[in-house]
């Protein structure tokens, strides 16, 4: 069942299995608060097991590009289009959330993001990364990488 993340009211509903599971959800909703602002889209996420072919799209792009894969398991997930952009986001119990931003021109943006949840440790497989902080007020300190992706999928 797909759950419209509200950024007013935060809410862990399909995140309590994580340690960091209020981090976790200031995060997600840190992200819908985002693309309402600047979209006006309504960030709404389903359970992983619902969403296969994005969870699958994502982790194909991690190993194909960078042979990275994720060992924590996924709670949720969603795909969009805004102005262009295919915009996938899963969010795993470990407290990590990974966007692919593919533009569809091919001359536009593509791009693999990480954003690590308060409280949470860089996961063994993402120890490559420089991970920059920032500030938020709905989900503390978030730290975030990425890198471009150079293949089309």
């Amino acid at each position: 069942m797909s759950y419209a993340v509200d950024f007013a009211t935060v809410s862990t509903t399909g995140l309590e299995s994580s340690p960091v599971a209020d981090a976790l959800a200031g995060l997600r909703a840190n992200e819908a608060r985002y693309f309402k602002n600047k979209y006006d889209h309504v960030f709404t996420v389903e359970p992983a097991s619902d969403a296969a072919e994005t969870v699958g799209w994502v982790s194909r792009i991690l190993e194909e590009e960078r042979g990275i894969v994720i060992s924590a398991p996924a709670l949720e997930a969603t795909e969009f289009e805004v102005e262009g952009i295919r915009m996938a986001y899963v969010f795993y119990e470990s407290g990590l959330s990974i966007n692919v931003m593919y533009a569809l021109d091919e001359a536009g943006k593509r791009a693999v993001g990480f954003k690590l949840s308060d409280g949470m440790d860089v996961p063994e497989e993402l120890g490559a990364f420089k991970f920059a902080r920032q500030k938020s007020k709905l989900a503390g300190t978030i730290r975030g990488s990425y890198f471009v992706i150079k293949n089309e999928y």
